[in-house]
């Protein structure tokens, strides 16, 4: 039990000092200690820059998706998750999909939002219309910051400027329209708030306060189809029970955050291989989901007059392939030589075909045998892994659960026992 979380000091040691404290304070032992301190194929010289007060690292398994023809071209597909069933599940559901020529993906351009807060504004409407007005010199004020991303053709594009009903009264906000290139924008885009900010400040007569990038990346959208062939995916029957599913998550927020959740299974799966930040991507997911006042799914499915499915993705994906753990860390560096994508916006674009494959699997599976099958199959390592079985003992434990249809740990662990001491 750790006596107190107040530790002076504790940014200024070394990552083996920190763990020496950690070991101390924890009770932890020399073996979890060690594991704890790994970090991977991460060198922690580069760990102990990445985050604050590195002490190790967590491996993630990293599978590689196969099957996958979008807009014509082949992936293979890194994707790091903990869940089993999931790169089996895009595999599959992308040799489904190719039957009838793959995935298209389309996009809307790599573009953020910068937003700028002014508050206290003694005429809102008035410091809208000034604000606008100036739009060419905050735009150049706004370019100065990144001379880089703009000779490559990137740079805040163009200006908005809304007042807002508030709790703290009407606010002012400014919004600067960025093309921010290869890169997911984050640094760029709150770089030239925070410099237009004082000119705003000055042409409203009020108070800047917040200065940051909107997540909400609803200009920077990929747009992914889909036609499976009704015979390949098991009939009409099943083609109608992924209709009645969608339909079921298109009228209830329960489902459809379940529904929502297994889209992002593929999406971020990928995006950890790749070092992209997961969290912008679901916030922008999510509140894009959520833009009509109502949860709604962030993939459509119909029947096709011919009887086939026809399944359409549209969502924000904001990623890059310059700056971030993309260039940091070897294993994404290595993840992303393997996709093979050249731009953000390719990568995007794989993304936006993972979910949607992602999303097709799981509700196939939903509508015939049901989630459970052949997951909990995959599943059935884990449990046995976490009741003690090592080497050759997990795969028969595993297949004892699996022919019992008692994948449970309490079962694991007897069967632990029991095939432990045949062997």
């Amino acid at each position: 039990m750790v006596e107190t979380s107040e530790v002076p000091g504790f940014y200024k040691l070394s990552m083996q000092e920190r763990m020496r404290l950690l070991k101390e304070s924890a009770g932890l032992s020399e073996e979890e200690a060690n594991v704890m301190a790994d970090t991977g194929g991460l060198p922690r010289d580069v760990a102990d820059r990445m985050i604050e007060n590195v002490v190790g690292g967590i491996t993630i398994p990293m599978g590689i998706a196969t099957n996958f023809k979008i807009n014509g071209k082949d992936y293979l597909i890194p994707m790091a998750l903990e869940e089993p069933s999931v790169v089996a599940a895009a595999s599959n559901a992308a040799k489904m999909a190719r039957v009838k020529g793959g995935f298209v993906v389309t996009n809307t351009g790599p573009v953020m939002i910068g937003q700028i807060q002014v508050v206290n504004v003694p005429k809102p409407e008035s410091a809208k219309s000034k604000i606008l007005e100036s739009k060419d010199s905050l735009l150049k004020r706004a370019n100065d910051q990144d001379p880089m991303l703009v000779s490559l053709g990137g740079g805040a594009k163009d200006l908005n400027v809304k007042v807002l009903s508030t709790l703290k009264g009407p606010m002012v906000v400014a919004e600067l329209i960025v093309n921010t290139g290869d890169a997911m924008g984050a640094n760029a885009v709150n770089t030239m708030a925070e410099a237009v900010a004082p000119l705003v400040e000055e042409i409203s007569g009020g108070k800047t306060y917040l200065k940051i990038i909107s997540n909400l990346a609803d200009r920077r959208l990929v747009r992914a189809t889909a036609t499976f062939d009704k015979e390949a995916i098991g009939g009409e029957e099943v083609v109608d029970g992924i209709v009645y599913a969608y339909a079921f998550a298109d009228a209830d927020p329960y489902r459809c955050a379940t529904h929502n959740k297994g889209i992002m299974n593929g999406v971020v799966a990928v995006a950890i291989a790749c070092g992209q930040d997961i969290r912008a991507l679901e916030a922008g997911a999510h509140s894009y989901a959520s833009r009509s006042g109502k949860y709604k799914p962030l993939t459509t499915w119909e029947k096709t007059p011919d009887g086939d499915l026809l399944g359409k993705l549209e969502m924000p994906m904001a990623v890059g392939l310059v700056g971030g753990a993309a260039r940091t860390h070897p294993t994404a560096r290595a993840a992303i030589k393997v996709l093979g994508v050249k731009t953000a916006t390719e990568l995007a674009e794989v993304m936006g075909a993972v979910g949607l494959a992602q999303n097709f699997a799981a509700l196939r599976a939903l509508a015939s045998e049901g989630i459970q099958s052949g997951h909990m199959k995959l599943h059935s390592r884990n449990v046995a892994v976490s009741a003690g079985a090592t080497g050759e003992l997990i795969d028969l434990v595993a297949a004892r659960m699996i022919q019992e249809k008692k994948i449970r740990f309490d079962r694991a662990k007897e069967l632990v026992s029991e095939l432990s001491k045949k062997g």
